[in-house]
């Protein structure tokens, strides 16, 4: 196991608030995403820090993400009352797109939101997980980024 995947299963295992601060030290030692590595399903969680979205994603039974190709991103796939999954494309009016864009310093993979002013960015755990944050003036709370996680499904 490598230290960051044995970092990543201590924090999301974690039932305490996560300080942003720790989750920024994490960040910084995670590599990059790229579109590619970006495609195909993934089952999501989040950090909870205390920001004010916190909780959100479990209101709307959020699953994860699906990343079809760079144009064509499911960012809120969530779960019917029977357990099947579905675009939701209310929540943050309509879906979204990849792009490689810099974020604090660094060309990482960023999912566009088509409907909001809001991009995740993405850094590496390992091949099978990669740790979001969310970005934009619809996600921010103050200058506070909301920070997730992806495993691959």
């Amino acid at each position: 196991m490598t230290e960051a995947r044995k970092t990543f299963a201590e924090l999301t295992e974690r039932t305490d608030r996560i300080p942003d601060a720790e989750l920024d030290a994490f960040w910084e030692t995670l590599k990059p995403a790229t579109v590619d590595f970006m495609i195909g399903e993934w089952k999501g969680g989040e950090f909870d820090t205390g920001h004010r979205a916190n909780g959100f994603m479990k209101r709307l039974n959020w699953f994860g993400k699906t990343f079809v190709s760079a144009s064509d991103a499911k960012p809120l796939v969530c779960l019917d009352a029977d357990g099947n999954r579905f675009s939701n494309t209310e929540a943050m009016n309509g879906e979204a797109s990849l792009w490689m864009e810099e974020f604090r310093g660094e060309l990482v993979a960023s999912m566009v939101y088509d409907g909001k002013p809001v991009h995740d960015h993405f850094k590496v755990v390992d091949d099978n997980a990669v740790v979001g944050i969310m970005n934009g003036k619809g996600a921010l709370d103050g200058t506070r980024h909301l920070y997730f996680y992806l495993e691959r499904v």
